[in-house]
């Protein structure tokens, strides 16, 4: 009698199970138009964010401090700017980094003025190793590889130009300054020499008044060198006649000061910048083509 009940619930629970599953295909079957649209809708969202999105591609460069031979002119130049006070000149570490220390400089405001801009471009500027800062690292985000690539060279050549130019002009201030310095220094120099010269006519003038004078037209005493400007007039006029006329034709008595002087300005006109074969940083690595 059990085993019967057990067969007939059993049948009851299979027969409830069969109509539980017609009864959820019949609500699918009914609700086939919102699956389907909604499934047409997933479709043509994905198809749509394919169609406007736009694929990113990033270029990088790798730059550091320029080599010494990319800055040589500049450093040779503050050698002879710098070469009456040597203690004075900037090594060449120091050109170089303030070299690069400017087109940096250029190269963060760059980046600000393109994120600020009405359509925004992407510029990064980082270290390329965390734990050291230098060399750099310079990345552009663009919507295909070539452009990418061809913008952040661009960028990195136009930021390298203008600090250049920047450089050049402030070199030519420099010599230009120079110059004007040495010059003035020359003409002080010949000044003091003149006036020294002239002193030295007044005193014979003034000697050969008091041989006139005093009737003396020979020397009256045979060692000169030992004679004070009150006592030239013993020379005698004949002798002091004689050694105006040489004085005032004789050369300027300018000493070994001047003539470095001189020399130094000379060097200085001669200096000449070279902007086009002059870098303020070194590549490691180029702006590199992205590959997906």
């Amino acid at each position: 009698m059990n085993h019967s009940n057990e067969v007939v619930n059993h049948g009851r629970q299979e027969t409830c199970e069969s109509i539980d599953v017609v009864k959820l295909f019949l609500q699918l079957w009914r609700g086939k138009v919102v699956i389907i649209s909604i499934t047409l809708v997933s479709i043509l969202i994905a198809v749509a964010y394919l169609t406007v999105a736009k694929e990113k591609w990033t270029s990088e460069a790798i730059v550091t401090l320029p080599d010494p031979g990319q800055v040589a002119n500049y450093t040779n130049a503050f050698a002879v700017l710098y070469s009456q006070t040597p203690a004075n000149t900037p090594s060449n570490q120091a050109v170089q980094q303030a070299f690069f220390d400017r087109f940096n400089s250029a190269m963060n405001a760059l980046a600000g003025q393109l994120e600020n801009q009405d359509k925004p471009e992407k510029l990064m500027i980082e270290a390329a190793n965390k734990e050291t800062p230098l060399p750099l690292k310079i990345s552009y985000v663009a919507s295909s590889a070539q452009q990418a690539q061809q913008t952040l060279n661009t960028y990195i050549q136009q930021s390298n130009k203008r600090i250049v130019t920047e450089l050049d002009s402030d070199l030519r201030i420099s010599i230009d300054a120079k110059i004007g310095d040495l010059k003035e220094e020359l003409a002080a120099k010949e000044k003091v020499a003149k006036e020294k010269q002239q002193k030295r006519l007044d005193e014979l003038n003034q000697a050969l008044v008091v041989a006139e004078q005093s009737n003396i037209t020979k020397p009256v005493v045979s060692q000169a060198e030992t004679l004070s400007q009150d006592t030239l007039f013993v020379l005698g006029s004949e002798a002091l006649s004689s050694m105006i006329k040489n004085e005032a034709s004789r050369p300027l008595p300018l000493d070994n000061s001047y003539f470095n002087v001189r020399q130094a300005l000379l060097a200085v006109s001669d200096l000449k910048s070279t902007p086009e074969t002059t870098y303020a940083f070194r590549y490691v690595m180029k702006p590199a083509l992205p590959v997906p």
